[in-house]
């Protein structure tokens, strides 16, 4: 009894077939758009997603502001442990200062600030360069209050305070604009 041959093998053109190979395509559920309007060219993109819609679009001049900001608390900082008579004396022209653990206490605290501000500057995370910035503008603000609060009890209005003053305010509104700028939804692209 002779054995039955196969019948040859046939090369299936399946790959060639253009309509083929969309309907394995829509079967796999790639090639089309999804629900947020991006088209996944494979199903290995599709399952872990893309990476674009997670990179943080940073708004123009945040990093500037971010290195300005941890220079500006290091050096006040440091100024304000090193020589607190000579800080004190500068924001409030010639008032004699009663105690240099005050200003002391409060150089301790704006170098602790300093490190925070320097590390988001290496990140880009958005929740925590968000965090540093309403730091900031909280810190800002509060510093504002009590030089006002300060002011109106002792009644010394000198240069440097009102230039303190609006300093601050300044620096209110550049922070307060870049939390908002890096809280924005992205546009779609």
């Amino acid at each position: 009894m002779a054995a039955k041959q196969p019948p040859p093998l046939m090369k299936k053109h399946s790959q060639t077939d253009l309509v083929s190979r969309l309907k394995t395509r829509k079967i796999l559920g790639v090639g089309g758009e999804d629900d947020d309007g991006e088209v996944h060219r494979s199903k290995i993109s599709q399952v872990l997603g893309n990476e674009i819609k997670f990179a943080v679009r940073e708004p123009l001049g945040l990093r500037v502001w971010q290195f300005v900001s941890a220079v500006l608390f290091s050096g006040i900082a440091i100024m304000a442990l090193a020589f607190p008579d000579q800080l004190y004396d500068a924001v409030f022209d010639g008032a004699q200062v009663t105690s240099k653990t005050p200003i002391r206490l409060y150089g301790g605290a704006l170098l602790s600030i300093s490190l925070i501000m320097w590390n988001a500057l290496y990140t880009a995370e958005k929740v925590i360069i968000r965090w540093t910035l309403l730091t900031e503008a909280c810190y800002f603000s509060v510093q504002f209050l009590v030089v006002t609060a300060t002011l109106a009890e002792t009644g010394l209005a000198s240069q440097g305070i009102l230039l303190l003053l609006a300093s601050r305010l300044l620096f209110v509104a550049i922070s307060v604009y870049y939390y908002y700028q890096v809280g924005r939804k992205p546009k779609k692209v």
